[in-house]
């Protein structure tokens, strides 16, 4: 299996310039191919010829095509203290030697230029796959109403779940392309275009970060009262989703309060852990697969699939494996020795294996240990480390033998926001998360530093004000649209 499929790099001509228009003939045809491009056997998607012209039933296939509305940032994990490239090693050779490989090692590096257009793998498919979910989700929203048959609540619940869509699309790249939110100066830093119609020709002139942070929220606030409570798979938005999402956005918007409330209002839909602890091993026979994983709020999933695959297969970070006990299950059954990764190549150390085992794309959507760690931040900030520590230890009993220390506690608010961030490192590490934490806690004094990667000889840093916080966007976009603003 490929990182980056074809499939993905196609995905980018959906966007150029947005001249298309998903018109009722262009998404007849759109949802057909959509539903032949589908992998996901576990949704009951019909065929081509069973679509009637006019009707609402063409916009259910559409939605619940995973390949149109599933995708999120691959390039996150790379750039994330997480991960580790040791120079010199067979690893590092392989990323070197591969030019189609060449967009993992330079966002390693926090590059000027990840998709350099000289190079034939010149398109980012984070942007295109994002945008492209933003179509089809444009499309049910706008379309829906004027379909001829379905009652107003069932159109009405098709659009809330498209909007949803939409809102995580549009959370994944404000924190992928533009500042990390900051009050002070939301209303003027570049966000991303902001794209809510499927018209036929639409500048990608990139709006301020409060306008997306504006129009995700209300996305949110109107998709949320028209969801089910829950859904048959995790890739169809609910309200436990929705809240989900609501959750995570404020949490991003360093609204804590507001974050603490929406994790609530999920918890109290779907509260559901697994127990780690009750696992010898790991194998695709005895967890759950994405779809149906029920601490999964919301499936999304890396454009580039599956991680373990050599030699862009994600190596642990000493720091990270720093922060696990030997009783600790995350460690114990998502991450394996490197001698399992190769069998003709020498790797050492610890990799992040998940994703391999069950052979699926990891989820980076929303999920039950987010919300009760987001909870458990809002205490913690709050001055309230007791109610932090109990959130905290709540997951940790599901996921750390008894053998070992469960239970943590914390001297002061400080101490327990240091635990909790520690815990969202183990619990979300490679699910894009890291990524945007370090972003949002840069210039926290608690967290503050510069970090220090050599890849092929050559060393390099990532200050708290570094510009490389914030990925670039491909010259290949802006080369098909020139009113978009490269970031510094």
């Amino acid at each position: 299996m490929k990182n980056r499929t074809t499939e993905n790099n196609s995905n980018q001509s959906v966007m150029r310039r947005l001249k298309f228009n998903l018109s009722y003939t262009t998404a007849l045809a759109a949802i057909s191919l959509a539903i032949f491009a589908s992998c996901e056997k576990y949704v009951d998607i019909k065929t081509q010829g069973q679509l009637t012209p006019g009707t609402i039933e063409n916009y259910r296939y559409l939605l619940n095509n995973t390949n149109a509305f599933e995708a999120a940032p691959s390039i996150s994990d790379m750039a994330a203290d997480d991960l580790e490239i040791i120079d010199g090693s067979a690893q590092q050779k392989g990323l070197v030697s591969s030019d189609y490989y060449g967009y993992y090692s330079r966002a390693y590096q926090w590059s000027d230029v990840i998709y350099p257009i000289e190079n034939l793998y010149h398109k980012d498919d984070t942007w295109g796959a994002l945008y492209n979910t933003i179509a089809y989700a444009n499309t049910v929203i706008n379309e829906v109403p004027s379909v001829t048959d379905g009652s107003d609540l069932e159109k009405e619940e098709l659009m809330a779940e498209a909007k949803i869509h939409r809102a995580a699309a549009y959370l994944m790249l404000v924190n992928t392309y533009a500042k990390p939110y900051q009050q002070a100066t939301a209303g003027t830093d570049l966000g991303v275009p902001l794209l809510l119609s499927p018209s036929t020709e639409q500048p990608l002139v990139r709006v301020p970060v409060q306008r997306v942070y504006d129009a995700i929220l209300k996305d949110i606030q109107e998709a949320t009262p028209l969801l089910p409570n829950e859904q048959q798979y995790t890739t169809l938005p609910s309200k436990a989703a929705a809240y989900g999402l609501l959750a995570r956005t404020y949490l991003y918007m360093n609204s804590y309060s507001e974050a603490a409330a929406a994790a609530d209002q999920a918890l109290a839909l779907n509260s559901t852990l697994i127990d780690l602890t009750a696992l010898d091993q790991l194998t695709a026979s005895n967890y759950p697969k994405r779809v149906f994983n029920q601490e999964i709020l919301l499936s999304k999933v890396p454009v580039n699939g599956v991680s373990a695959y050599t030699p862009t297969a994600f190596r642990l970070s000493s720091d990270l494996i720093k922060l696990f006990g030997e009783d600790d299950q995350r460690y114990n059954l998502f991450t394996v020795n490197g001698d399992i990764i190769s069998s003709w190549d020498v790797y050492e150390g610890r990799y992040y294996y998940l994703d391999y085992v069950m052979n699926e794309g990891r989820n980076v959507g929303p999920t039950v240990p987010e919300m009760l760690l987001i909870k458990a931040e809002s205490e913690a900030r709050n001055n309230k480390p007791a109610a932090a520590m109990a959130l905290v230890n709540q997951l940790r009993a599901k996921r750390i033998l008894s053998k070992g220390t469960v239970n943590l506690s914390a001297s002061d608010a400080n101490d327990a926001l240091l635990k909790v961030v520690a815990e969202r490192r183990r619990e979300f590490m490679f699910r894009m998360l890291r990524w945007w934490d370090m972003r949002r806690l840069k210039d926290d004094a608690l967290f503050q530093k510069t970090y220090t990667r050599t890849f092929a000889g050559k060393t390099v840093s990532l200050a708290p004000n570094s510009n490389r916080y914030v990925f670039p966007i491909a010259q290949y976009e802006i080369n098909l649209s020139p009113e978009i603003v490269q970031n510094p």
